[in-house]
């Protein structure tokens, strides 16, 4: 089987740890039932920078895929990310995701390319051979504008072109390129699905015409942001503006006045806790927790909000 439909919300998975570190099953199936079944979730990743994905060996980022695959079979489709640094390991890994139950794969960038950069050359063949080996539909992660793994507006238009691509994760974090990229993908192949992964100025990326969220931010408030994504589809500025003000509280607590990082995602797994969605806020090293000050802070703002899991009966 293979995945769809990439319009609306698909949040990033955050991953549930023991104290000890190890991988908390109970939890992460517990998690990813409850996930599937939230309003407009029409996918979940597995693998992402959410879900710490570099404190995680290959056979536990597959492993992570077949026990949300197993838990969610019959909810909801899962895509796992690809992070390797080479067409083989690509190849291998992406085909241990499909095996463990990905029906589609989220292809982020070598991470050498951050370092020395790239020709588009050498993208076309990375997703190619990775579509042609396993036969799943692919996601372009496209990456900040500042680093040396930014695809050209040209370069993403040639990638919406090659057919195993279906949507782009879109995290230019520079609103005229930002425009420019969407611009281009459409020209191309409009019928390709485009996300938004700016989860710290959601409603403004939302509004340059986007069928979608591909964001961990959804793995701690994913119905406000399914709500925002539909007010922004109906024209609804005013009501949009008025999710995005119930969603400001969680961004400032999460991510401040920066982008998602590591640290980030320590204080989002903190507040998902809060909420009672995990029952541990523990990340694996070397990401760091929050300190009391912060933990403080964000437990105070999940209990202003109101927010807490309540499971489909």
């Amino acid at each position: 089987m293979v995945m769809t439909n990439f319009h609306g919300l698909i949040p990033a998975m955050a991953v549930p740890f023991r104290p000890d570190h190890s991988i908390d099953e109970t939890a992460l199936r517990s998690f990813a039932q409850w996930l599937g079944r939230q309003p407009g979730v029409v996918g979940m990743m597995t693998n992402g920078h959410t879900g710490e994905v570099f404190s995680f060996t290959p056979r536990e980022r597959a492993e992570v895929t077949r026990i949300v695959a197993e838990a969610s079979a019959g909810v909801c489709p899962v895509v796992s990310s690809v992070v390797c640094e080479g067409v083989r390991d690509a190849v291998e890994q992406a085909g241990w995701a499909k095996a463990a139950g990905a029906q589609a794969l989220d292809i982020m960038p070598p991470h050498h390319w951050l370092r020395f950069g790239f020709r588009p050359s050498q993208a076309i063949d990375y997703f190619r051979a990775i579509g042609d080996a396993t036969g799943l539909p692919l996601i372009v992660h496209v990456y900040p504008a500042w680093t040396k793994a930014s695809f050209s507006s040209d370069l993403l238009a040639d990638l919406a072109r090659l057919p195993a691509v279906k949507a782009f994760k879109i995290g230019t974090r520079e609103m005229n390129k930002y425009a420019r990229d969407l611009a281009a993908i459409r020209a191309a192949a409009p019928e390709k699905a485009l996300l938004t992964c700016h989860d710290e100025y959601l409603l403004a990326s939302m509004v340059q015409g986007v069928d979608g969220a591909l964001v961990g931010f959804a793995s701690l408030i994913p119905g406000l942001i399914h709500g925002l994504l539909e007010a922004v589809k109906r024209g609804d500025l005013k009501a949009a503006m008025a999710i995005q003000a119930r969603i400001d509280p969680f961004k400032e607590a999460v991510y401040g006045a920066g982008e998602p990082t590591g640290e980030a995602h320590a204080n989002m797994k903190a507040a998902m806790a809060a909420a009672g969605i995990i029952p541990h806020g523990t990340v694996r090293p070397p990401t760091i927790p929050p300190s009391a000050e912060e933990l403080a802070r964000i437990r105070a703002v999940v209990a202003a909000s109101g927010i807490a899991r309540r499971d489909a009966a």
